[in-house]
């Protein structure tokens, strides 16, 4: 692949970029890891910042490209992605809607309180699974149009092949980043979810770090069904970039032994890691994500699968506006 094979694509600007690669000595000596680094996802800027907006600048440009007026799209109650797309649509001009898999909860917390401050549409459906709420914003989608509106819906998470080309880029990024200090980037760890971004730093490393290995940590699919999932979104990119590459799922690097009992359920070694980060180096992590993300590189560290001789890198993907929807889990510390 060219370099300009990605840069053909359209973006909008949403984040700050380029995010910071710090080193993080007294986090990486608790973890027998004294060369880990942190990509500094968290601080992309758009509303908080997060890992999204790497995503919607791929997305957004999509959008206003099709003439949208609207966009629609679905998470959870906490949702960083329902967040950063309100985000994205206000600063555009757009309006923004968002179905939420969760009951209302009492208390508007965290991001929900974002969603709102951001002035979007917010629908909740408890229980509904990602195909029933993607078949009811099909439905939305269609009732606009017959007003002769012009709707753009965005899966969950921004995982879609375009999507996936914010993290081919961030890594392009990272890898500049990491010659400039003089690092070999041996090994990254990310949080998968709707595993889009994982996706894009799989390809991306294929191009710019081939000799990294990738260890994507679930917060949401067990892993056989993110492996699929995340096979199918790299491939659809790699496909879009021009590149031959098709891989299977045995191809995705995914562990769900963090993933506790389900997505969006705290686990205490995913609470232990936010402390810990917190009370090393002043890093916010979340329970949803990357708190989670951080037990699985601890975990790895004491396999042995990552190494003290090692550099890695422990991608940020944001999320710490959730933290104050988990009040009761940190209120006493």
């Amino acid at each position: 692949m060219r370099d300009d094979e990605l840069d053909r694509f359209p973006r909008v600007a949403l984040a700050h970029l380029p995010t910071a690669l710090e080193p993080v000595p007294r986090l990486g000596a608790a973890l027998g890891l004294p060369r880990l680094l942190v990509k500094r996802d968290d601080a992309t800027g758009l509303a908080l910042g997060g890992n999204k907006a790497r995503k919607l600048e791929y997305l957004m440009a999509d959008a206003l490209a099709r003439g949208a007026d609207v966009v629609l799209t679905t998470g959870g109650v906490q949702s960083n992605h329902a967040r950063m797309t309100a985000a994205a649509a206000g600063r555009l001009g757009l309006e923004a809607r968002l179905f939420l898999c969760d009951a209302c909860p009492e208390r508007t917390q965290g991001n929900l309180l974002l969603d709102r401050i951001l002035g979007a549409g917010v629908r909740f459906f408890p229980g509904e699974t990602l195909p029933q709420l993607h078949d009811r914003m099909e439905q939305e989608a269609a009732g606009l149009r017959a007003e002769g509106r012009h709707p753009y819906i965005i899966p969950v998470g921004g995982s879609t092949a375009l999507g996936c080309l914010g993290y081919v880029r961030a890594v392009r990024e990272l890898a500049l980043q990491a010659a400039e200090r003089g690092d070999r980037v041996d090994a990254m760890v990310a949080a998968a979810g709707s595993t889009g971004t994982l996706a894009g730093i799989l390809l991306g490393a294929r191009r710019y770090l081939p000799g990294a290995r990738i260890y994507g940590i679930s917060v949401s699919p067990r892993a056989d069904a993110g492996q699929r999932k995340c096979a199918r979104i790299a491939g659809e990119a790699a496909a879009l970039l021009g590149l031959g590459w098709r891989p299977g799922p045995s191809d995705v690097p995914i562990l769900d032994d963090w993933l506790g009992p389900d997505y969006g359920i705290p686990t205490p070694q995913g609470q232990e890691a936010i402390r810990l980060a917190a009370r090393t180096e002043g890093l916010l992590l979340d329970p949803v994500y990357t708190g989670k993300a951080l037990a699985g590189a601890r975990g790895l560290a004491e396999r042995g699968e990552l190494r003290a001789d090692e550099t890695v890198v422990f991608w940020h993907t944001g999320g710490a506006p959730a933290l104050f929807a988990f009040e009761e889990l940190f209120a006493g510390a």
